[in-house]
C-alpha cells in the first residue's frame, strides 16, 4: 500500500531536515599563541568552538603551558595585539578588549552564571604542560556570535566572581582570534 503524496512529502522533508541539521551547526576556530608585549608569540595550540545540544563545545589541543588551572574567556574584539588594559597601560593582548558581555551585566559569574557571556570553564593543564579535551559553555547557544572575537586563556585560575576583579585569573597569557 502506497502512502498519500502529502505523507510521502512530509517524510521526505523530515529526512532532509535531519540530514541538513548538523551541517548548519556553527563552528569557529583559532590558533592559540602566547600573548607577549610585542604581539602574538609562539604557538601553543588550537581551539574549535561548535554548537552542541547542551551549549557551546570547546575543543582544545594545547601544549607548552604552565601546569594548573587557567581562566578562559571570550573577549569582545578580534585582536591579540598589545593594547590598553583596564588602567590604560599597554598590556599583552590588550587590544582584545574586555570580556564579551553583550547583556551588559558587568558581572563575572562563570559559565553557569548569569554574568558575562564570555565566561568559560577553567582549563586544567596537566603536569607536562598539555590539555587536550572538550569543555562545555552552557550559556552560549549561538556559536556564530563568537566569530571575530578572541579566546583568551589567563595565567591563573578563576573563581568566577567579581572579587578579585574578573575572577583573579591574572594576566592574559594565550590568545586566538576566532574565525
Amino acid at each position: 500500500m502506497q502512502r498519500p503524496l502529502t505523507a510521502r512529502l512530509s517524510i521526505a522533508a523530515a529526512v532532509a531536515a535531519l540530514a541538513v541539521g548538523p551541517a548548519l551547526a556553527a563552528t569557529v576556530r583559532g590558533d592559540l599563541d602566547r600573548a607577549t608585549p610585542s604581539g602574538p608569540g609562539a604557538s601553543v595550540g588550537t581551539a574549535a568552538i561548535s554548537d552542541g545540544p547542551n551549549g557551546a563545545v570547546i575543543t582544545l589541543d594545547l601544549h607548552g603551558l604552565p601546569p594548573g588551572q587557567h581562566g578562559m574567556h571570550v573577549h569582545e574584539k578580534a585582536s591579540c595585539a598589545p593594547g590598553p588594559g583596564p588602567d590604560g597601560k599597554v598590556i599583552p593582548a590588550g587590544a582584545a578588549g574586555s570580556h564579551w558581555d553583550p547583556g551588559k551585566t558587568g558581572h563575572h559569574l562563570g559559565p553557569e552564571g548569569m554574568g558575562h557571556m564570555g565566561d568559560l570553564p577553567k582549563v586544567e593543564v596537566t603536569a607536562d604542560g598539555t590539555f587536550k579535551g572538550r569543555l562545555i559553555a552552557p550559556h552560549i547557544t549561538d556559536v556564530s556570535a563568537l566569530k571575530n572575537r578572541t579566546l583568551m586563556i589567563h595565567v591563573g585560575g578563576d573563581n568566577y566572581s567579581d572579587t578579585p576583579p574578573l575572577g583573579g585569573g591574572g594576566a592574559r597569557y594565550v590568545c586566538a582570534v576566532l574565525q
